[in-house]
C-alpha cells in the first residue's frame, strides 16, 4: 500500500473528536490525496456522508433539466417529437451515469468535475441548425476542441490569465441573470393557468427558507428543503401536476439513432456539415474556460485553505468533458458538454470532495431514467426553478460578491458586467481579461510576473478570435452575421 493510501487511513477521525460537523468536514478535506489516473477507492481513498447527497439531488435535477433543454433545442427546428426527446434524454443520463459519471470521477480522476451540459449554448442551436448544421458533426467537433484544449493545459493557462475581479464580475453577471431568469420563469408558468399569485408565494417562502438556513450555517440544505417546500406550496395551492413518463429502457442502438429514417432521421454527417458547425463548436469551447474557473473559485472560496489536493483541475475535467461529447454523440446523445454546475456548485457548499458525491449522483441517474416517473417531478417548473435559485444562482451571486469586495476588484467586475451585458458573457470575460492583463483595469501591478505572451499576445489573439466567430455566426448586436452576409454575395 502506498504512502497516499495510508495517509487518508491513518488521519482519517470519526466525527466524534470534532467539536463541529464542519471542522470534521474540512478534516476530510485536508487528509484526501486523491491519485490522477490511478484507482480510487471508497473508504480507502474517500468516504461517503449524508451531505453528499445533496450534491447528487441537484445534479440530477439539473441534468433531466438541462439536456432536455438542448435535446428539445435540436428537435423542434428538426420536426422530432417529445417522445422522442423524452427517449433520448433518457438515454443520454445512462450514457453519463454508467460510462463518465462513475467510471472517470468517482474513481479514476476524483479531481476531474463531472461532465453536465453547455447551457449558454441552447440559445444558438436553432440557429446551428438552420445554418445547416449536424449534431452529430458539431458533437464531434466540439469534443476535438476540448480535447486539444485540455491536454495543452489551455484551459489552466486562461483561468491563471482571469483575475479575481474578472471572475468575480463573471459570478455576479450569471447569478443575476439566472435569478431573474427563473423569477420570471415561475410568473410565467403560475400564469398559464391564472395563479400568478402561486409563484410569489413559492418565492417568498424560499427567500424566507433560504435565509433562515444561512442563519444556521446549514445552506447545504437548501437544495432538498427547497425543491420540497416548492412543491407541497404547489400542491396545496392546487397548480396542475401529472406523471406522464413511465419506466422503461431507451433504444440502446446507435445504429438507431444515427438512422436516415429513425432516431435523428438525419443520418451519418458529410463534410459540408462539419463546416457549417465549425463557428459555433469553437465558440462553445471558448465559453468553457469561464466556465470551469468560476467551478473551481467557488470551491477555493467554501475549502478549507490546506484542502488543495481535492480542489477541481480545469485541464482533466476539460479532458472528461471533451471524452463524454465524442462518445456520448457517436452513441446517438445530443448533450452538449460542460462542467456540471449544478453538481460542483451544491458540492462546495456542502463542503464535500468529487467522487463520493458522483457515485451517487451516477446512482440517481440510472434511477431516473429507467424508472421515468422523476423525471417528471424534476422538470416540475416549481421544483426545477427552485433548485436551480437556491443551488446555483444565489450562491454565484454570493461568490462574486466576495471576489470583488476591494476597489482594485470592484473595477473589473463592472467592465466584465457591462460588456456581458452588450454580447454575452464570453466576450465580456475575453475583452476584460485583455484589459486587465494589459494593465489598464484592475490591478496594474499584476501583470509583472508574467510573460509578454501572458500579458499581451494571449489575451489580444483569444479577444481577436473570439469577436471574430461571434461577427460570423451573428452574435453582435445589430451588426448581420458575416456567414448571412457572405452567402447573400454567392
Amino acid at each position: 500500500m502506498s504512502e497516499k493510501q495510508q495517509n487518508y487511513q491513518t488521519l482519517h477521525k470519526p466525527q466524534a473528536q470534532f467539536a463541529t460537523r464542519k471542522d470534521y468536514l474540512d478534516h476530510e478535506l485536508e487528509i484526501m490525496a486523491p491519485r490522477r489516473w490511478g484507482m480510487n477507492l471508497p473508504f480507502r481513498d474517500y468516504r461517503f456522508e449524508y451531505e453528499d447527497w445533496v450534491p447528487a439531488l441537484a445534479a440530477t435535477i439539473g441534468k433531466i433539466v438541462m439536456v432536455a433543454a438542448v435535446v428539445a433545442a435540436f428537435a423542434a427546428p428538426l420536426g422530432l417529437s417529445n417522445d422522442f426527446v423524452i427517449d433520448n434524454v433518457r438515454y443520454e443520463m445512462l450514457i453519463a451515469a454508467l460510462l463518465f459519471v462513475v467510471l472517470f470521477s468517482g474513481f479514476l480522476i476524483p479531481t476531474a468535475n463531472l461532465a453536465g451540459t453547455h447551457g449558454p449554448l441552447i440559445p444558438l442551436i436553432p440557429l446551428i441548425v438552420v445554418s445547416g448544421g449536424h449534431p452529430m458533426a458539431l458533437g464531434i467537433m466540439v469534443g476535438v476542441l476540448g480535447l486539444a484544449l485540455g491536454v495543452l493545459r489551455g484551459g489552466s493557462l486562461l483561468a491563471r490569465l482571469t483575475s479575481d475581479g474578472v471572475c468575480g464580475g463573471l459570478l455576479l453577471y450569471l447569478g443575476f441573470i439566472g435569478t431573474v431568469s427563473q423569477i420570471e420563469a415561475l410568473f410565467t408558468w403560475a400564469s398559464g393557468f391564472d395563479m400568478g399569485y402561486l409563484a410569489f408565494v413559492v418565492v417568498l417562502a424560499t427567500i424566507v427558507l433560504y435565509a433562515y438556513l444561512e442563519h444556521l450555517r446549514a445552506r447545504w440544505l437548501a437544495i432538498p428543503l427547497g425543491c420540497a417546500l416548492a412543491a407541497l406550496i404547489a400542491f396545496a395551492l392546487g397548480a396542475p401536476f401529472e406523471f406522464t413518463t413511465e419506466p422503461g429502457i431507451p433504444n440502446l442502438n446507435p445504429a438507431y439513432w444515427w438512422g436516415a429514417d429513425t432516431g435523428w432521421q438525419l443520418g451519418l454527417p458529410e463534410l459540408h456539415h462539419f463546416i457549417a458547425v465549425a463557428p459555433f463548436a469553437v465558440l462553445t469551447v471558448a465559453m468553457w474556460p469561464p466556465d470551469f474557473l468560476g467551478h473551481r473559485i467557488f470551491q477555493q472560496l467554501n475549502y478549507p485553505h490546506k484542502a488543495q489536493k481535492v480542489l477541481m483541475n480545469i485541464d482533466d475535467t476539460m479532458c472528461v468533458a471533451a471524452a463524454r461529447q465524442v462518445v456520448g454523440t457517436a452513441l446517438g446523445g445530443g448533450n452538449l458538454a460542460s462542467s456540471w454546475g449544478t453538481y460542483m456548485v451544491p458540492a462546495a457548499i456542502a463542503r464535500r470532495p468529487i467522487p463520493a458525491g458522483a457515485i451517487l449522483t451516477g446512482l440517481l441517474c440510472v434511477i431516473a431514467a429507467l424508472w421515468g416517473y422523476p423525471m417528471d417531478l424534476a422538470v416540475w417548473p416549481p421544483v426545477l426553478s427552485v433548485a436551480l435559485l437556491v443551488g446555483v444562482f444565489l450562491p454565484l451571486l454570493e461568490a462574486g460578491m466576495q471576489m470583488t469586495r476591494e476597489g482594485k476588484t470592484s473595477q473589473s467586475a463592472a467592465i466584465v458586467i457591462f460588456s456581458s451585458a452588450l454580447v454575452n458573457p464570453v466576450f465580456g470575460w475575453s475583452l476584460t481579461m485583455m484589459l486587465d492583463n494589459l494593465g489598464l483595469i484592475g490591478d496594474r501591478e499584476r501583470g509583472i510576473g508574467m510573460s509578454r505572451l501572458q500579458r499581451w499576445v494571449i489575451p489580444i489573439v483569444m479577444f481577436g478570435v473570439l469577436c471574430a466567430v461571434m461577427a460570423a455566426i451573428g452574435m453582435f448586436p445589430g451588426v448581420p452575421a458575416l456567414m448571412e452576409s457572405f452567402r447573400s454575395l454567392d
